[in-house]
């Protein structure tokens, strides 16, 4: 009888069989690696924005305050974005001929809005509160990073319920003195195990199981 598989196709088998189970098995990590990748999480990418603007210009060098352009960060859910006659408080004289700020004359001569790319989205089950949190000792930074450092804004963290719950569940760990909520060079202090359980006391903050309740953040 007539021979069906060449000599070789026993090996030719065993060897598909072994990439296939390699694959299986990698298919989770490569999944896990995907999920977490700047390409799906898009932290560390800076979005192209109708005016090219640099925290590390105007906060880092100029050392405008954050409230001036987010004015309701320590009042609203929302922290707020300039509106254009903001930004033309300084650009009326200054930098006023810049190619660059055309589409900042052109928003202000037509009264519409800039239209920014929003970097930091949440979904839309997930309800946020910046004022709750910045008058409770968290800082811009420990969400944002180091804003001041960015020639173009981008995002700093993926907002993975972890990394929210890690925050709620020790909540001592990150709070900082209310003269530091804007600073955005702050770390942790040495003794941030002692004056941590002071802050939580002061801002009367209330961790643990409290924290992590469904609706705390999901309404």
């Amino acid at each position: 009888m007539r021979q069906l598989f060449a000599p070789g196709a026993d090996a030719l088998f065993r060897l598909a069989i072994a990439t296939g189970v390699f694959c299986l098995a990698a298919l989770p990590v490569v999944g896990a690696g995907l999920v977490r990748s700047s390409y799906v999480t898009g932290v560390g990418v800076a979005l192209e924005q109708p005016v090219p603007f640099s925290h590390k210009h105007h906060s880092g060098e100029l050392g405008i305050d954050c409230r001036y352009c987010h004015t309701t960060v320590e009042t609203q859910a929302t922290a707020g974005l300039p509106p254009t006659h903001t930004c033309m408080t300084c650009h009326s004289q200054i930098w006023s001929g810049s190619a660059m700020l055309e589409p900042v004359r052109a928003s202000l001569a037509r009264d519409e809005p800039l239209r920014w790319q929003r970097l930091n989205k949440l979904p839309g089950y997930v309800y946020y509160n910046h004022a709750v949190h910045v008058g409770n000792g968290i800082g811009c930074s420990t969400c944002h990073g180091a804003v001041t450092d960015m020639q173009l804004t981008y995002r700093a963290n993926a907002f993975e319920m972890s990394f929210c719950l890690d925050c709620h569940r020790n909540p001592e760990k990150y709070v900082r003195p209310k003269d530091r909520i804007l600073d955005m060079t702050w770390t942790p202090p040495a003794n941030q195990a002692e004056i941590g359980p002071e802050l939580v006391r002061q801002y009367h903050i209330r961790g643990g199981e409290r924290l992590t309740e469904c609706a705390i953040c999901h309404r």
